[in-house]
């Protein structure tokens, strides 16, 4: 019997740089680590690659000027709004810097009492002290610092709408904390919605409201030029590269995937799944932050991946359906109810309390658990074993 089911490792490869050959870093790197450690593939075997990674060895970076040309190409007047952006300094502050570049009356509305990843503006337990509404109330910048001023956030340290205003000191800004995205239109009728998982809901209100001109963060950056872009993403999962440069999110996913699947089937004769992942989608259970920054938490990946989990809920099996067995008994029995099992067993009672989420979204998760953020150094993730079950021998 065997005694191991999921087995994850990280990888550690060479650092890359624009040009490199990132497909042949990939199956190098895992062929080294296969003859160092003494381990092989085996057919559906799933390797994670980071988005960074990916974009790096693209090039795919742009300048805080790109984005103020964009902007001003895209926003005629005087002054613009920015709806819902996240608290963030490698993220949106870049974005911003670009934006306070075209040299218009910024408006920035936040939503509180946190950010849409659950990132906190203002501590909550005032909103009850001052009997605030936050579904109605629009905290203006003046009452802000009056009332939240000294709040920091719990793991930067950072009061996000000083560091906003501090971004964009040589231009006139304001900042407001509200929840309703047309109340921006009280300021100006021109509109950056920030958001990222709620952007087309945020842009349809604000039109529907009479916004002269909305376009979200997946529409800058976009298009193809000499420099960096992302048909799909734009600058949404952008993040800093360095003060004045972004690294977009990877484009031309698919056909990475694809070629790293192929040369790895050439070299293991094995059928692997691959996959390119950026945040995971996990909640922090302290400062309640919800990790997801990025667009998706995968951006492309191979076929066998499409899908979620169908698995029955061993727990329930023994406390249920089995719960006169024991031993080897019970076993051999959980075995043949794993090997019955339906091919779609959604709204059954033995897949309660299973994981209802898509293949990609709990892979990438795992792999963004295992390489980190920091100086780990393992971009390349190998997870064996993922689409076993206990009946597999």
């Amino acid at each position: 019997m065997r005694t191991i089911g999921t087995e994850v490792r990280g990888i550690r490869a060479p650092i890359v740089k624009e040009g490199d050959n990132l497909v042949d870093i990939v199956v190098d790197s895992l062929k080294i680590s296969m003859e160092e450690e003494g381990y092989e593939l085996r057919d559906r075997d799933v390797i994670g690659v980071t988005e960074s990674l990916v974009a790096r060895a693209q090039g795919n970076y742009i300048d805080v000027n790109d984005i103020a040309e964009q902007v001003k190409e895209n926003f005629s007047g005087d002054s613009l709004g920015i709806v819902f952006p996240i608290l963030s300094r490698n993220r949106f502050s870049m974005i911003l810097k670009g934006i306070v570049k075209s040299n218009k009356k910024i408006y920035i509305q936040l939503s509180y009492p946190n950010d849409e990843v659950g990132n906190p503006l203002l501590d909550m337990n005032k909103i009850y002290e001052y009997n605030i509404d936050p579904y109605k109330y629009v905290i203006e910048e003046e009452e802000y610092f009056e009332k939240f001023g000294d709040f920091k956030h719990p793991f930067t340290g950072v009061n996000y709408v000083e560091l906003y205003k501090e971004i964009a000191e040589d231009i006139e800004i304001e900042v407001i904390a509200a929840n309703q995205p047309e109340t921006i239109l009280n300021y100006t009728d021109q509109v950056i919605a920030a958001d990222i998982h709620t952007r087309a809901r945020t842009k349809q209100i604000l039109e529907e409201a009479g916004a002269k001109k909305v376009i979200g963060l997946d529409e800058i950056c976009n298009e193809e030029s000499n420099k960096g872009y992302n048909q799909e993403y734009g600058l949404l999962g952008s993040n800093k590269a360095s003060d004045s440069k972004l690294k977009l999110f990877p484009r031309d996913g698919q056909k990475f995937v694809d070629e790293v699947q192929k040369k790895l089937k050439e070299l293991s004769s094995k059928d692997i799944e691959v996959m390119i992942y950026g945040d995971g989608a996990f909640k922090d259970p302290v400062a309640k932050i919800w990790e997801l920054a990025d667009p998706v938490v995968s951006p492309a990946y191979t076929s066998g991946l499409e899908g979620t989990p169908n698995e029955v809920k061993l727990k329930y099996l023994a406390d249920n359906d089995l719960k006169e067995l024991k031993g080897e008994e019970l076993l051999n029995a959980v075995k043949d109810e794993i090997n019955a099992k339906e091919t779609d067993l959604r709204a059954k009672m033995k897949s309660q309390g299973t994981t209802p989420r898509r293949l990609t979204d709990l892979l990438g998760s795992l792999c963004d658990l295992v390489s980190g953020s920091g100086d780990k150094g393992t971009p390349i993730i190998l997870i064996q074993g993922y689409f076993d079950n206990l009946a597999d021998e």
